[in-house]
């Protein structure tokens, strides 16, 4: 279930906030394939099947960066801020990918805000720390720190 927040500034003094988990997803070689095309990444490892049979993880599996690219899909089904001009997607701090995902898994975030500060001009920024976890398996495929930022809407007095 979404965590609605009404405003950006409803978010000062949240960190640690659990936002609970998403649908699960799952990673498919055609997903994995239009990334490769995306990308230009055409390792084996993530597009040959056969040869990924014999590899060192059995299957293929998803890059790493299209892990990391979910986590869109997942922020929306973890908290959806509201009231605000403008949402400004800053970057991520420690990132890391843990564990690999073979094709046919099915992946999930979990969600926390670990930092929430006001910035210049009454912006709101805020850090979400996503956790991709791997259905079946005890490690996690990523953990990411993703930051936004919330222009807030003009005084209309």
């Amino acid at each position: 279930m979404t965590t609605v927040i009404a405003q950006p500034r409803d978010l000062l003094g949240k960190e640690g906030l659990d936002l609970g988990t998403t649908d699960w997803l799952t990673i498919d070689q055609p997903r994995i394939d239009l990334f490769a095309d995306a990308t230009g990444d055409h390792q084996w490892i993530h597009v040959d099947p056969v040869r990924a049979k014999d590899g060192p993880f059995g299957a293929t599996i998803a890059h790493g960066y299209l892990t990391l690219a979910l986590v869109n899909i997942f922020l929306p089904q973890l908290i959806e801020v509201r009231r605000f001009a403008a949402g400004i997607n800053i970057g991520a701090d420690g990132l890391r990918f843990l564990s690999p995902v073979p094709a046919g898994s099915r992946i999930r975030g979990k969600g926390e805000i670990i930092k929430v500060e006001e910035v210049k001009a009454g912006a709101i920024q805020s850090t979400v720390r996503v956790t991709v976890e791997i259905e079946g398996q005890p490690r996690p495929a990523c953990v990411v720190d993703t930051i936004s930022r919330y222009i807030p809407e003009a005084d209309h007095a």
